[in-house]
């Protein structure tokens, strides 16, 4: 794809996650983040930025240990829903309006970068991979946890592809998720990389509850679900309640989905 295609794409990734309310999807990445900042341990004092933050849910549990956190994120009412929540906590974080493809920060300015099912959506992934080289000092450390090929998340988005395609020449976000895609994307400016696979449960009352929370509140859904035409609406929907089946724990009637994906600590060059 060139610069002018990427370009296309970011602003029409902005529009569709702006619409809904990713607030009500990110309540499942928490387990994520928790994780995350146990694995990555930033400690009190250190810089840490949230790279595409979304509502703000890593900053929030990094700030509780008293680190300095910025949050990034390209979509204005994202970014305002952070603003509010860390207000209502009483934590000060520094958020900003901006694109993971051309952060505005200086060289090396931050000790830890993190992002949760964030910078993955980037459409120029290696320019999104060397800024976050950019933005971390040397020696600090990125984290990430990314969606994989496999499981409810390589279902869930080419269930979704099926009826709206991706871009000619997107690469998958699933690429992070990856360590043939980690090595291509940061391999070179790293230190180390280390990734593990890991288990996040996601709470619903029940499968078709889950859905109706995606058709509601998830960008991609939502777009999804405007583009096609009725028939088409009932299929799509009903192909996510078989995905979310298939990964369904609960045998009382709740749903409690296995969702696996990649936790990655990778060492700044």
């Amino acid at each position: 794809m060139t610069n002018s295609d990427y370009t296309e794409v970011t602003k029409s990734q902005k529009e569709t996650w702006d619409s809904g309310d990713f607030n009500e999807i990110a309540r499942q990445n928490v387990v994520m983040a928790e994780a995350l900042c146990e694995a990555v341990d930033p400690h009190p004092g250190q810089s840490v930025l949230d790279v595409a933050c979304g509502s703000g849910t890593v900053a929030l549990v990094a700030e509780r240990r008293y680190c300095e956190v910025t949050g990034l994120d390209y979509a204005p009412g994202l970014i305002e829903r952070a603003k509010t929540r860390a207000r209502a906590n009483g934590q000060p974080i520094d958020f900003h309006v901006g694109d993971a493809q051309d952060m505005p920060f200086p060289d090396d300015s931050f000790d830890v970068v993190l992002s949760v099912y964030g910078v993955q959506f980037a459409p120029d992934q290696e320019q999104a991979a060397s800024e976050l080289h950019r933005v971390c000092k040397p020696s600090g450390t990125i984290g990430l946890a990314s969606p994989i090929p496999e499981g409810w998340s390589g279902d869930w988005f080419a269930t979704h592809a099926e009826y709206v395609a991706p871009p000619p020449g997107l690469r998958s976000p699933l690429r992070w998720g990856t360590d043939e895609g980690l090595d291509e994307l940061l391999g070179a400016g790293t230190r180390s990389i280390e990734s593990e696979r890991r288990t996040a449960l996601q709470y619903y009352r029940s499968v078709g509850h889950a859905v109706d929370v995606f058709s509601t509140y998830f960008g991609p859904t939502i777009r999804a679900l405007e583009t096609i035409d009725s028939k088409d609406q009932e299929r799509l929907r009903s192909d996510l309640e078989d995905v979310f089946d298939r990964y369904n724990r609960a045998t009382d009637g709740t749903a409690i989905v296995e969702n696996q994906y990649l936790q990655t600590t990778a060492i700044n060059g």
